[in-house]
């Protein structure tokens, strides 16, 4: 029986530390949702948010407007590039519960100072 209790309050306290770590949101977002983890991770609290889900509070063309670049830097647009256009998952590059180093950063050295994970 004490097997038992042991396995049961090792799984109780890993469950509490990994809902702990789920709380963990930006003060951005905090403002917004609360603690309702369900409005952003629409498929389920164990998947990444849908790119919809964030679509409901974040305009992809206005986005886009935000991060434009000169005429001749166009394409190193994040919110539309060469590559996917306006069509780059989401989660390629922003995270919620970590940081994130952007997708784009795998193979260009341009930068992007407010890039926010």
């Amino acid at each position: 029986m004490s097997k038992l209790t042991t396995v049961l309050a090792l799984t109780f306290g890993c469950l509490l530390t990994l809902s702990a770590q789920a709380v963990e949101i930006r003060d951005h977002h905090k403002e917004v949702i609360g603690k309702d983890c369900k409005t952003c991770h629409d498929n389920g609290i164990k998947q990444f948010p849908s790119d919809q889900a964030c679509l409901q509070c974040h305009d992809v063309d206005d986005l886009a407007e935000q991060t434009a670049r000169s005429e001749e830097d166009k394409w190193q647009n994040p919110h539309n590039n060469l590559h996917y256009g306006k069509e780059l998952p989401c989660q390629e590059c922003h995270s919620e519960h970590g940081t994130k180093k952007p997708l784009c950063s795998n193979c260009h050295t341009f930068k992007y100072d407010k890039h926010k994970e």
